[in-house]
């Protein structure tokens, strides 16, 4: 996977997906938490019920529930081009033209096609996402179809969509500040920022963080779900964010 100038022909067949500029927005949100109780799953209904109610269109993926497969392998595709040397940006890219994805696949990236903002929703493990959760970007974002080496970044293919995070932390607050123990929060999540969303086009909205979720109140709780929901729906005002790039 890279970036490279526009005169460059590989891939070149990936195409921009126009922004919807309307009040009433669509919304595809990823959920990859192994317990269907957890707060992250409250958040993420939480979100799904107020945009709904407030007339947003919601699709949903929810990676432990559905047994999603992270393993990014020859199964992505339905024929390969080479079966002696597997090289996925070029079964990829053979796909992309044949439309030989598999289903699995196909469905996922027509959701991640069809809308204007993505949310990944999920617990913050090891300062990155949860195995499942980067194994369906391993294997959704897909060479010439999502990206290209003409499209990526400022000419991305999801140019004018955004793209967030929403996610719990173990530890408190002051654990992710740029003194504390852990390190500045915006810096721990800049591969994801940067590297994921941004890469393919995607501008990026400011996260939204429950810190210290297993130890916060049942009020603390219902406080950050009732300011999510206010929130949740109003995504299509807010300013994008400055990732920044790698030093």
């Amino acid at each position: 996977m890279g970036c490279a100038s526009s005169t460059q022909k590989f891939g070149d067949t990936a195409k921009h997906h126009q922004p919807n500029t309307s009040a009433k927005q669509k919304f595809f949100i990823v959920i990859a938490h192994p317990e269907p109780q957890s707060m992250c799953q409250s958040i993420g209904n939480t979100a799904i019920e107020a945009l709904l109610a407030a007339g947003h269109e919601v699709k949903v993926s929810r990676l432990y529930e559905e047994h999603f497969d992270a393993l990014s392998t020859r199964k992505n595709f339905k024929e390969v081009k080479d079966s002696a040397h597997f090289k996925p940006p070029v079964e990829e890219a053979h796909a992309t033209e044949t439309k030989t994805f598999a289903d699995d696949v196909e469905a996922e990236l027509q959701k991640l096609e069809w809308c204007d903002v993505l949310i990944f929703q999920f617990p913050l493990y090891w300062f990155a996402l949860p195995a499942v959760l980067k194994g369906w970007v391993d294997r959704i974002f897909a060479s010439t179809r999502v990206y290209s080496h003409a499209q990526c970044f400022d000419t991305g293919v999801f140019k004018g969509k955004r793209a967030m995070l929403s996610f719990a932390t173990g530890g408190p607050a002051f654990m992710y500040t740029p003194d504390g123990v852990n390190g500045d929060i915006n810096s721990i999540l800049r591969p994801i920022h940067r590297g994921i969303f941004q890469f393919v086009g995607f501008s990026v909205l400011s996260p939204n963080i429950l810190y210290g979720a297993a130890h916060v109140s049942n009020d603390d709780r219902h406080q950050f779900l009732s300011e999510w929901a206010n929130r949740v729906v109003t995504l299509h005002e807010e300013d994008v964010i400055e990732v920044g790039r790698y030093a």
